[in-house]
């Protein structure tokens, strides 16, 4: 197992992490100033108000990008056994 190859499967476990989390936090992230912006303009501070809307939007991201997420998820570890297949002696 050389430097290169243990460098190109993290980089590969990495992209593949954030590739497949993007949806869900970026349906987070605007949801989230969303709510903010709401909060500031009508001055209503509750807790629960924040978290709630982004729940329910990231849950709908994940069904509606869960299979997109499914396929690139099956890709990087098929990816994975062959590589391992290959250290064998």
């Amino acid at each position: 197992m050389t430097p290169e190859f243990v460098l190109g499967f993290s980089r590969q476990a990495l992209e593949t992490a954030m590739l497949v989390a993007a949806p869900m936090l970026t349906v987070g992230l605007f949801v989230g100033l969303a709510v903010a912006i709401f909060q500031a303009v009508t001055q209503i501070h509750e807790v629960t108000l924040t978290f709630i809307p982004k729940i329910a939007a990231m849950a709908v991201a994940a069904y509606l990008s869960g299979g997109w997420m499914m396929e690139h998820l099956i890709t990087f570890t098929k990816n994975s056994f062959s590589l391992m297949s290959g250290l064998g002696a």
